[in-house]
């Protein structure tokens, strides 16, 4: 693992992009597809020690890693590289009456020097998707990966310091007072993953230089199943998008609510996939597939969840038990009321408490108590329901029976909705999130506004000429 930058390093490698910045403003496509190939040839050199690193921070299979992290990134560059011509060409745009003559266009020049703050569950992944979007915006980047992850973040590190000059792209690591001297700097965008608490010191931190930000967040996705929902494939999808990475996901389903006559059989299935997903033949937990929880402090929170759930009545139905090694069994929570403490924050663990509902306007009510969620997943073959809670519901994004997969899907903009995030990244929309759109205007050799300038005495019949062509 790298040492932490000191101060004076931060001080000195911000300068340096400070400058290098203008001479990637007028980087050609070509230069920017040179560099994402160069990045992908330089993940594939380094794949084995992405996959111990992710093994060694999160206790991740390879096969998860493959998946969630190392294949999702190389879809990113691809996309990328695919479309990205289209998206650096200028977009022609319409004329209005006042200036009919005129040419208008809409430019993406690069913001300039970028903050990337990324966070620890899924270290490789959310650290290089928002940095492929810099790099076909053009910017220069300093990441700032997890010390939650350390053994990730020294392999980005590496790979980041044998392909590019420090005045473009640098990795910087360290701890929460490497982050404060980061975000005092006056970056021209700063791209944060985290939590919505620490992403509010964040946009503080920004405002203070008026930095743009985009905050990808958090929060309380919920499930939500109709009578008519195939009560075992819901099952085993959510299963399977609780406890990916132990359930350390920000868009894992956090909660189910459903009728409460299908609470019984939904907890049946559910459990019958966990088995068949996360335990060995014999009945234990399947170590080799199941990752762990990603430190002391976050584990006794989630014990500390479950034990206060079971306080406020809610009844443990299912495991929830804590290994020496930081693995946290599968926990299912039932008859779990709304005002129960573990309703009140996002678990981020690999607990789902199960609220049963009487009517649709009361399972609405109890998602609508929370801030908006990142995700919305309705599980239902009604398509009147489906368009009801897709309406009624604000949320980051939103998938009808599946979890998780809409993220996977570049031409779709992900992010969240106020206490779940500010703004959208990946494919064309984290281009966006890393350019600024330039508005600009070839006026021809005759103007209509000329016909506007003072003196105004004889103007009236132009004004009013002019009122009913707007």
């Amino acid at each position: 693992m790298n040492k932490e930058t000191s101060t004076d390093q931060i001080g000195l490698i911000f300068e340096q992009q400070q400058l290098f910045k203008y001479e990637l403003r007028s980087s050609s496509a070509e230069e920017r597809i040179k560099k994402l190939y160069k990045l992908r040839a330089l993940i594939e050199s380094h794949e084995d020690l992405i996959y111990a690193a992710l093994e060694k921070d999160l206790r991740k299979s390879r096969s998860e890693a493959v998946i969630s992290e190392v294949l999702f990134i190389y879809g990113e560059i691809a996309f990328a590289i695919r479309h990205l011509r289209k998206w650096m060409k200028p977009r022609k745009v319409g004329r209005s009456m006042t200036n009919f003559l005129a040419k208008s266009t809409i430019t993406y020049q690069p913001k300039g020097t970028a903050l990337i703050i990324s966070p620890w569950n899924y270290p490789f992944q959310l650290t290089m998707s928002p940095l492929i979007s810099a790099i076909a915006a053009g910017n220069c980047v300093i990441l700032k990966p997890s010390e939650h992850s350390p053994f990730t973040s020294a392999v980005i590190g590496e790979i980041l310091t044998k392909g590019f000059d420090q005045r473009e792209l640098a990795c910087i690591e360290g701890e929460q007072h490497v982050s404060e001297a980061l975000l005092a700097l006056p970056f021209d965008h700063i791209f944060f993953t985290g939590s919505p608490a620490v992403g509010k010191l964040v946009m503080q931190a920004a405002s203070r230089n008026l930095s743009s930000v985009t905050l990808e967040l958090g929060g309380k996705s919920p499930v939500i199943l109709d009578e008519t929902a195939d009560l075992e494939m819901t099952a085993h999808k959510v299963a399977w998008g609780k406890l990916i990475n132990a359930g350390q996901t920000c868009i894992a389903p956090d909660y189910v609510l459903l009728p409460k006559d299908k609470q019984d059989e939904f907890v049946n299935y559910y459990l019958k996939a966990v088995k068949s997903m996360f335990f060995t033949g014999d009945g234990q937990l399947d170590r080799t597939v199941y990752a762990k929880i990603i430190n002391q402090r976050h584990a006794s929170r989630l014990v500390s969840l479950i034990t206060n759930a079971i306080a406020c009545g809610a009844k443990l139905r299912e495991g929830g038990q804590l290994a020496d090694d930081l693995t946290l069994s599968p926990a299912l929570l039932i008859d779990v009321r709304a005002d129960n403490s573990i309703m009140q924050e996002e678990i981020f663990g690999p607990i789902l408490p199960i609220i049963t509902y009487e009517d649709q306007e009361e399972a609405l009510a109890l998602i609508n108590r929370a801030e908006k969620p990142l995700a919305l997943y309705i599980f239902s073959n009604n398509k009147s329901n489906i368009q009801y809670f897709l309406q009624q519901v604000a949320s980051g994004g939103a998938c009808v029976n599946d979890v998780l997969i809409h993220v996977s899907n570049p031409h779709l903009p992900f992010g969240g909705v106020n206490g779940s995030g500010l703004g959208s990244c990946h494919g064309q929309f984290g281009f966006k999130a890393f350019s600024h759109e330039r508005a600009v205007m070839f006026q021809s050799k005759f103007s209509v506004s000329t016909l506007i300038y003072p003196p105004y005495a004889k103007k009236n019949k132009v004004f009013k000429l002019l009122k009913k062509w707007i």
